[in-house]
């Protein structure tokens, strides 16, 4: 890699403050978008609606979540009437949940919002600007997914 071993250092104390910062934003949004709907929860019914539907154990495991805390934001999902069980068709032991028609009205009323968000902030990028930095976070998700030594 070019640069010099402090560089590198500075490079990523940079991406590590700049990304806190981006959560830190992103969990205001959430707030701002749907009050009683925390960032997990709301990240949550987005992942069962993207999946078509899941089992809580997961989601635990997609998120690297304890099983109890999941349990408690799919309770207070369950609450608001955003999420419902239903019997797994090959295994009625099974459990899935799947987002209720208002879960599914509130994630299209919030992504919306947050589109128009995205596309206001980053309305002076480039194409090319847009592309790179949507490969690189790409990029930077997919190594998260590799198995840990």
């Amino acid at each position: 890699m070019p640069g010099t071993p402090g560089e590198r250092e500075e490079s990523l104390d940079v991406i590590q403050r700049e990304l806190t910062a981006f959560a830190r934003r992103a969990r205001a949004a959430a707030a701002r978008l749907h009050p009683e709907l925390p960032l997990v929860s709301y990240t949550l019914l987005a992942h069962i609606d993207d999946q078509q539907g899941c089992r809580a154990t997961d989601l635990a495991a997609h998120y690297m979540l304890d099983k109890s805390t999941v349990s408690r934001q799919i309770g207070a999902l369950e609450k608001l009437g955003l999420v419902e069980r239903h019997p797994d068709p090959g295994d009625h032991r099974i459990q899935v949940l799947r987002p209720t028609e208002a879960g599914t009205r509130a994630l299209a009323a919030t992504q919306a919002s947050r589109r128009a968000a995205y596309q206001e902030r980053l309305a002076d990028w480039t194409e090319d600007d847009l592309a790179h930095f949507a490969a690189y976070l790409l990029r930077y998700n997919a190594t998260g997914d590799a198995p840990q030594p």
